[in-house]
């Protein structure tokens, strides 16, 4: 993508560091805008990204891979940035904050206005509401919710907020999010009312697949179940539902004629259909969240090839 020009997507969020023994830094790169945005530019469309960056995360390694995949980087100094730290348990993660870190500046890009589609990726709140006043009002705007669901204190287990409407989801055409980050006291029926007329909610839960729900003037119009595609390996879960959310929205843009993303991607981008989230498109998007896992953090989002490999060999599995 030449600088200057529209993106098709442009990513909004500020980056982590989590703090690994296995990177001699002490942390890796994560959060769900690097993980978005390195997947849509990896599946072929054009891509932007508007970065919250502290002193440390600036320099990290793995925005190379986003700048050699062809992703319109634009990196915003924050005085902190998240950090967190994850262990994995039986029962599901344990993270803990260590810095909460500092909001997003509402100052998108000019020129981005004009791309298809919007994807707000916070991972620790740094996008707010105001946010909502800048959404250009004909781009498909995706929204990832777990972000905005933390309670971050310096030194604490990072807490789950109850969902609430706001101007952010009240926007939204299409909105992701993980079960574990909605907890247990709340249907899906009630989180589903929070969301506009004909607005859609995803609903990620790990090897259980997940659900896809529209929302209609009485809460749930219609629910679409579908099932995880098996990796071969976990080595980090890490991104897993920031990377099946963004090639999901890249399916939208790639689909052929059939419905099924297509191999050739010269030419191939096109407007979404906001109506129409097709079982090719959740199995697209469950074979890349099945791919990003098998390797640590960032290095492990995968490219178009990859997926559409692994869409194949799920095709004859289920044969």
């Amino acid at each position: 993508m030449t600088g200057g020009s529209a993106p098709t997507v442009a990513h909004f969020g500020a980056a982590s560091r989590d703090v690994v023994d296995d990177d001699p830094r002490g942390w890796r790169l994560g959060g769900g805008v690097t993980y978005s945005a390195l997947t849509t530019a990896r599946l072929g469309l054009p891509t932007a990204a508007l970065i919250g960056v502290d002193p440390e995360a600036a320099d990290a390694s793995e925005l190379d891979l986003l700048r050699t995949a062809g992703v319109d980087l634009r990196l915003v100094r924050l005085e902190r940035g998240p950090v967190f730290r994850n262990i994995e348990t039986p029962t599901g993660r344990e993270q803990t904050c260590l810095e909460p870190g500092a909001p997003l500046p509402v100052e998108p890009p000019w020129e981005w206005q004009e791309a298809a589609s919007w994807v707000l990726a916070p991972v620790a709140g740094e996008i707010g509401e105001a946010w909502a006043a800048v959404l250009p009002s004909g781009s498909y705007v995706v929204v990832g919710w777990q972000g905005l669901l933390r309670l971050l204190t310096a030194g604490a287990r990072v807490e789950r907020t109850t969902p609430a409407r706001s101007a952010l989801i009240d926007r939204a055409d299409l909105v992701g999010v993980s079960r574990h980050d909605l907890g247990a006291v709340r249907s899906l029926e009630e989180i589903a009312r929070l969301l506009h007329l004909g607005g859609r909610l995803l609903v990620t839960e790990g090897s259980s697949g997940g659900r896809l729900l529209t929302i209609s003037a009485e809460g749930i119009a219609s629910g679409t179940s579908y099932p995880s595609t098996p990796s071969d390996r976990e080595v980090d879960p890490t991104g897993a539902g920031d990377t099946f959310l963004a090639a999901l929205v890249a399916s939208l843009f790639l689909a052929d004629g059939s419905g099924s993303p297509s191999r050739s991607l010269g030419g191939s981008v096109r407007e979404p259909d906001r109506r129409s989230i097709s079982d090719h498109d959740l199995g697209f998007a469950a074979a890349a969240a099945s791919l990003v896992v098998e390797r640590p953090g960032l290095h492990g989002v995968p490219t178009i090839e990859a997926v559409l490999a692994r869409v194949q060999r799920s095709a004859r599995g289920a044969g």
